[in-house]
């Protein structure tokens, strides 16, 4: 009788745990953004131009060097900073200058932001300086978007096919 028992106490304590599982599974309800909003997502990696211009070594300093150590032209690893913007409706909704990764700075400067935003018609800019220039930019792009609610609009960058890609 006391198997019996230890075994129905089992089954009751499994039962309440898989209706205790089940109920947390769905409720309660939890939304990210207002299901009447759409998001930008601007989500990219590159990496800027290097620091200084790259400089041809002399013959003289070639023959000097190590045969396996001979390259023709001497760089810095280290890379400059990317200048980020965005801008929608005339107001500037981003802006930050994103700093290279790895030791030497010589790495890819990476970006992932969400910008929850109403649905609508938009005008959407957004800009990059990945250059030593100290004022404009690079690259710009602007288009007048539909956003849906609930939609996810994505800005990527990509340099071999022509900058920034609305997606």
């Amino acid at each position: 009788m006391t198997r019996f028992v230890q075994f129905l106490g089992q089954a009751i304590a499994y039962s309440l745990f898989a209706v205790a599982v089940g109920y947390f599974s769905t409720r309660p309800a939890y939304t990210h953004y207002d299901p009447d909003k759409a998001v930008i997502k601007l989500s990219f990696s590159h990496a800027g131009q290097h620091v200084e211009e790259c400089r041809r070594l002399t013959q003289d300093e070639l023959n000097r060097l190590p045969p396996n150590m001979r390259r023709p032209t001497e760089c810095l690893r280290a890379r400059v900073s990317l200048l980020v913007e965005a801008e929608m409706d005339g107001q500037l909704i981003y802006r930050e200058e994103l700093a290279p990764s790895g030791l030497a700075s010589d790495g890819t400067s990476t970006v992932y932001r969400k910008f929850p935003v109403g649905a609508g018609q938009h005008h959407l800019v957004v800009r990059l300086r990945d250059s030593r220039r100290t004022s404009g930019f690079d690259y710009e792009k602007s288009a007048d978007i539909m956003l849906q609610p609930q939609q996810n609009f994505v800005i990527d960058f990509r340099p071999e096919l022509g900058g920034f890609l609305f997606l």
